[in-house]
């Protein structure tokens, strides 16, 4: 495969998103953002800049507009973490964020009738269908890889060599070795 001109990594949040960000940041043949464009709307959410990764789990919910915008046209990869860890943490923010939106809008939890769920099952409910949407979409997708938290050393190294990264690849590997955005106890 040539090296991509965009990458997207899909994932379902409090899975190391943003320390591999931090480590694609001292890349210097490609920019890279955390949730870049969030707060656009209409064309302007997908108008990412050539040569850019971009890592936001909130694209699990457009895939269909990201299909229309880049398809087959970009290379893409599925970040994930064990989904009892991933769970646990979507837990101890479970009042704010995407899981309280899931939890309280989309699934349109009742006071009364959704309050004998655990809280647990709301979390794994909710990585289970991210994790589905990012699976049914990367099903036909050419250039396609998996990377693993818990697996990060061996990953990023691949990652690195599958997109062609150059840049400050010894620093890039340390913000591994650095708890970025960790939900408090």
């Amino acid at each position: 495969m040539a090296f991509p001109k965009n990458v997207f990594v899909l994932n379902t949040g409090r899975c190391g998103s943003t320390t591999l960000y931090q480590a694609c940041s001292h890349f210097d043949n490609y920019t890279a953002e955390h949730e870049g464009l969030t707060h656009q709307v209409g064309p302007a959410r997908f108008d990412f800049p050539t040569h850019h990764i971009e890592i936001d789990n909130r694209l699990s919910w457009v895939l269909g507009r990201l299909e229309r915008a880049y398809g087959n046209d970009a290379a893409y990869v599925h970040l994930t973490r064990d989904s009892e860890a991933v769970a646990a943490s979507y837990a101890k923010r479970s009042q704010q964020g995407i899981l309280k939106s899931y939890r309280d809008s989309i699934l349109m939890k009742s006071k009364h009738k959704s309050k004998h769920i655990p809280l647990l099952d709301f979390c794994h409910d909710y990585i289970d269908t991210v994790t589905a949407n990012i699976e049914f979409y990367l099903r036909d997708k050419t250039h396609v890889i998996d990377f693993k938290l818990e697996n990060a050393a061996v990953d990023f190294d691949r990652f690195i060599d599958w997109i062609g990264a150059t840049g400050d690849l010894t620093s890039a590997r340390a913000e591994f070795d650095v708890l970025h955005n960790a939900s408090k106890t």
